[in-house]
């Protein structure tokens, strides 16, 4: 009896011992993984951004690996395949195209012709022909003075009365300034579109034995900014003409006398058309939700964020906020090498959702087309994923990598799955989020705002440039011809006109009725 009982003690106890030993392992798996995320993503910050295109492994892999757990259907798999195999096909037709006036240069670039004859005498020769050897060449930026010469006239009119003729000045936006608008408006394109500082524009100049303050160009900028104050309300008028906006934040750097040894952390609360042709950065000091009342309780209609809370909790009805598929999407990325099968299984089936999406772009169809395809192909898609993240989360550690990527999807899924109900909202957030490397780019060279009020002006400065790129509209043009007109005596219904998607439009409507005489 002594010896059946000493077996039974040593055999719990062993017991007890092989489930201590398998917590113990589960915990250290638990610990690897996460470690190996932290790996990752420090890795990745280290060698700076990365692409997140995924790739999703062949048919009877993904099988194999996700098993019985999943219960996906190959004919899914096999679905899907063909469609981002057709999207591919597309792809490498338009990469391949012929491309017009290869090796050539272009006939609108102005020649200078060197004509270089022989050492050797060649007076008594017939010419016979010419070889023309072209190459592309550069002359720097040349600053110049522009001298104005108004001759003046005396006369007398019928009276006998003396009177002087003189010519008047140009126009120009900025009187008594002595930078003229050309010179001005590539200050102004070189900081806030070509992201060079003023501190390395004055290096520039100096290179031409030309001296400028500081100062100085610092006053031009805020004299441009300033006289194009006015534009800044009438381009939110048009922006709010339009029921789906895209809207994101991002930091910047401000001076700030209270402040001492350091700088405040100010936003550009920034607001795009669904159309991707207006856009708008409005400088604030906070990420508060005070702060984008001021504009949003005049909007009405979709508003797509990354999913900041703020958004959520402004309370006006009239605006449906839903979010972006594209940063759930990130976080699933970022927890590959923290549950491959899971992650893998869900990137597969959101690059489907891009894969519908893509193409309706390629065969492009109709706002109904598009409607019906997404409520056909997108829809059902979603509805799965969404059920099968949330029982995969319930056997997930909450505090692992994978649990919050889903549990971040999960909370959103309503309105991550929104845009599939509609054909003119955007699945993703990407149109605003390409726009953002404007300021992140810029605050990188000239590393903060002297003051928030400077901050204010590059939020409208960055908000007019910007809406030249989206319409094609050459910023340096654009502004030198606003600068060389008379703004203060310019009516506001009239500044519309002047935008740059209305300057786009009023000359392709010249074109043509150009083209039609």
């Amino acid at each position: 009896m002594t010896e059946t009982t000493d077996y039974k003690t040593l055999y719990h106890a062993q017991r007890q011992t092989h489930e201590q030993l398998q917590q113990s392992h589960a915990a250290l798996e638990h610990k690897v993984l996460d470690l190996q995320y932290q790996l990752q993503q420090l890795a990745r910050f280290l060698n700076g951004f990365k692409s997140e295109r995924f790739v999703p492994a062949s048919t009877d892999e993904s099988q194999k690996e996700l098993g019985l757990v999943f219960d996906v259907a190959a004919a899914v798999h096999t679905q899907a395949a063909q469609e981002i195999t057709y999207i591919k096909a597309n792809r490498q037709t338009a990469i391949n195209s012929p491309r017009q006036n290869d090796g050539q240069i272009p006939q609108h670039i102005r020649r200078e012709i060197t004509v270089l004859e022989p050492a050797e005498e060649v007076g008594g020769y017939e010419k016979d022909g010419e070889e023309i050897t072209e190459t592309l060449s550069w002359k720097p930026g040349e600053i110049f003075v522009n001298r104005i010469v108004r001759p003046r006239y005396r006369t007398k009119d019928q009276s006998g009365k003396e009177r002087i003729i003189i010519a008047a000045l140009p126009q120009r936006a900025i009187a008594k300034c002595q930078a003229d608008p050309a010179l001005l408006a590539q200050v102004v394109i070189d900081k806030f579109v070509d992201h060079k500082p003023l501190n390395r524009q004055l290096d520039c100049f100096k290179r031409s034995n030309i001296i400028i303050p500081y100062s100085t160009i610092a006053d031009w900028v805020r004299l441009v900014a300033t006289i194009l104050q006015p534009f800044g309300p009438v381009l939110m008028q048009q922006m709010l003409r339009s029921d789906y906006w895209h809207a994101d934040e991002t930091g910047i750097a401000v001076l700030d006398k209270n402040i001492k040894r350091d700088t405040h952390k100010g936003f550009f609360w920034t607001y795009m058309t669904g159309d991707g042709r207006l856009i708008y950065y409005d400088y604030q000091p906070g990420r508060k939700g005070e702060y984008p009342i001021a504009i949003l309780k005049y909007f009405k209609g979709h508003l797509q964020t990354d999913g900041y809370s703020v958004y959520d909790d402004l309370g006006i009805r009239e605006i449906t906020v839903f979010f972006c598929m594209a940063h759930a999407r990130r976080k699933i990325y970022d927890a590959l090498c923290n549950d491959k099968p899971r992650a893998e299984y869900a990137l597969t089936e959101i690059k489907k959702l891009y894969a519908i999406d893509e193409q309706c772009r390629t065969e492009q169809l109709s706002e109904d087309e598009i409607k019906i395809k997404r409520q056909q192909e997108a829809l059902p898609i979603l509805e799965s994923l969404g059920a099968w993240m949330k029982k995969e989360y319930e056997q997930l550690r909450p505090k692992s990598a994978i649990a919050k990527a889903f549990a971040y999807s999960i909370k959103r899924w309503d309105k991550l799955s929104l845009y599939a109900t509609t054909a003119h909202l955007h699945i993703d957030n990407n149109p605003i989020e390409r726009n953002m490397k404007s300021i992140a780019v810029g605050r990188k060279n000239y590393m903060f705002c002297g003051s928030h009020e400077a901050a204010k002006r590059a939020g409208l400065l960055y908000s007019l440039l910007v809406t030249c790129k989206l319409n094609d509209v050459n910023p340096y043009e654009w502004l030198k011809d606003i600068l060389s007109r008379n703004l203060n005596e310019m009516p506001i219904n009239q500044l519309k006109e002047l935008l740059p998607h209305n300057r786009k439009q009023n000359q392709l409507t010249l074109n043509q009725g150009n083209n039609t005489a």
